[in-house]
């Protein structure tokens, strides 16, 4: 029935999507496609490895699955359980910080916006095991001669190349900036 009042427009989410476009959020995609590499390859390193028996790759690289309660170098993984929920908690608390932060860096912003997109991806791959099996899946095992790097995953090489661009974004920035100056 026509009620002879005028019917409001649907409101699209123009605003919402060049906010999105114009922004680090445009980033986002990355941030999911390492969240995606991670547990694909901790599942199938769960799946196909056996616990702590290396598989050759190359020299100075195996597969050896094992599982880490703590952080970074099993960190706290002795501890009685209370770090599974600090540690998510942590990793939930860092994954808003880095939203928040890709939201307030502009889309040209490109070497950052990859920087900051990695280091979430590689968080919520991490929380997710933490969430899903109390503890983190990790299997690249890097070594010299006797001497092995501790085991690491996809979430983990992600954080790791996240946090080198940012460093390198930062030092380009200083450097464009004395420059200016």
């Amino acid at each position: 029935m026509d009620s002879g009042e005028p019917v409001p427009e649907p409101v699209s989410d123009l605003q919402g999507e060049r906010v999105a476009r114009g922004s680090g959020l445009r980033w986002l995609w990355l941030s999911v496609l390492v969240v995606v590499l991670d547990q694909v390859t901790k599942q199938l390193a769960n799946s196909l490895l056996t616990y702590e028996h290396p598989l050759h790759l190359l020299p100075s690289l195996n597969l050896t699955l094992v599982y880490n309660t703590g952080a970074a170098f099993s960190f706290l993984s002795t501890a009685s359980g209370w770090q599974r929920w600090f540690f998510i908690a942590l990793g939930l608390l860092a994954a808003v910080v880095m939203v928040v932060w890709l939201s307030r860096l502009s889309a040209r912003d490109r070497l950052g916006g990859m920087a900051v997109s990695l280091i979430l991806g590689g968080a919520l791959g991490n929380v997710i095991d933490r969430v899903w099996h109390g503890r983190v899946i990790d299997f690249i095992d890097v070594y010299y001669r006797h001497w092995h790097w501790p085991a690491f995953n996809v979430a983990d090489s992600a954080i790791t190349i996240g946090v080198a661009l940012l460093i390198i974004d930062g030092l380009l920035g200083a450097r464009s900036a004395e420059r200016q100056s």
